[in-house]
């Protein structure tokens, strides 16, 4: 794991938020999976994408390569995901994105993972006991206030010291509760998304 200690965390820090589309769950399909670029919470300075199979076990590898063949990688300073499973149980090792990318991984969720139920339902996909262990290397979840609404949220860090990466996310949830990456990342997998 590679941990970043920030001296000083900037106004218009750089962070990349991904989330991902709409989809039917059990059925065979690619997912768009969005990432945004935001200074701060402020200002938004692109966007890219990747697809991911339903159930899959691609998302970590989708993800890396979105990032490091994005030219936003060497701007970027923290990677926000909307949760650890995209597209279903999709699941990201956040250990194993942080070495590979090189950046530090903040997972925020508006809902405390119940780990019995998803415990439960990565039975009946392939390579669960590996889905498990991915999800379980991701640590402690720790609940936050950003400021806004005092609606709490809940987040999961790799290579980020929990300090700054509090700090990282009160900076930059800035018209909601949770910050303004991964808002409109959502919005946008939402749009693209097929219904």
């Amino acid at each position: 794991m590679i941990c970043r200690k920030f001296r000083v965390i900037k106004p218009e820090i750089r962070v990349l938020g991904i989330d991902d589309g709409v989809f039917t769950p059990y059925v065979k399909d690619l997912v768009p999976i969005i990432g945004v670029v935001f200074r701060g919470g402020y200002w938004l300075d692109g966007v890219m994408h990747a697809k991911v199979e339903v159930d899959g076990i691609d998302a970590l590898g989708k993800i890396a390569s979105m990032i490091i063949n994005s030219p936003h990688h060497k701007q970027l300073r923290v990677i926000m995901l909307s949760g650890i499973t995209f597209a279903g149980f999709n699941v990201v090792n956040i250990r194993k994105l942080n070495v590979e990318i090189e950046l530090p991984v903040i997972v925020v969720t508006r809902r405390k993972p119940n780990f019995s139920e998803i415990r439960e339902a990565l039975k009946n996909l392939p390579k669960s006991e590996e889905r498990w262990k991915d999800i379980k290397s991701a640590g402690e979840v720790l609940e936050i206030f950003t400021g806004r609404r005092n609606e709490k949220v809940y987040m999961q860090v790799s290579g980020i010291l929990e300090e700054d990466a509090r700090k990282i996310l009160r900076l930059t949830s800035t018209r909601s509760s949770i910050p303004e990456a991964l808002r409109v990342a959502h919005l946008i997998a939402s749009g693209i998304s097929k219904t």
